[in-house]
């Protein structure tokens, strides 16, 4: 059993929870040590960056909680998105002048302290809501279970990512 905020956490909740922060944790740790120039610098033929992935999944695990509360308004129509849109999602991948990997962390800690506090009081993750209209989703509905499971899958995902590229850097290695 954990303990978050004085509730106490059991089954499965814990279980979704522990996994969640085992991936945030990898994800994290690829930025130990690291200056925000490190942080932004691309070291592979992608264009990420170990700053830039954490930004991604701070909005990524925000929007999904934000769906979670209030249904697919909260995420907006994807397949209506404008080009200043769909440049403003790709500056989440990226650190922008002014950013600092601190501010990034502290964003980050922020989103995950929110998930953290409201998954132990959802009433039932098997409730389904109708998923966001968007290009890529092949599906239209899926439970609170199976968005968690979705935002633990981009954590550790990108925590993988982030892995290759503090490698690339300076032969760090996170996962192994």
């Amino acid at each position: 059993m954990d303990v978050i905020d004085g509730t106490n956490v059991t089954g499965e909740r814990a279980d979704l929870l522990a996994e969640l922060a085992k991936a945030r944790h990898f994800l994290r740790f690829t930025t130990r040590d690291l200056t925000d120039e490190q942080a932004g610098q691309r070291t592979t033929a992608s264009e990420l960056c170990l700053g830039g992935l954490i930004k991604h999944v701070t909005s990524c695990e925000r929007s999904w909680v934000d769906f979670i509360l209030e249904g697919p308004s909260a995420m907006g129509d994807f397949t209506k998105m404008t080009e200043e849109d769909w440049k403003r999602r790709a500056d989440e991948f990226t650190m922008l002048p002014g950013e600092t990997l601190a501010g990034v962390l502290d964003a980050y800690t922020e989103v995950a302290r929110r998930t953290d506090e409201l998954i132990p009081t959802l009433p039932d993750l098997g409730a389904v809501r109708e998923l966001p209209k968007a290009p890529w989703n092949t599906e239209t509905h899926w439970t609170i279970r199976r968005v968690l499971l979705h935002v633990i899958e981009e954590t550790a995902h990108h925590a993988g990512h982030a892995d290759i590229i503090r490698e690339s850097m300076d032969g760090a290695k996170s996962m192994g």
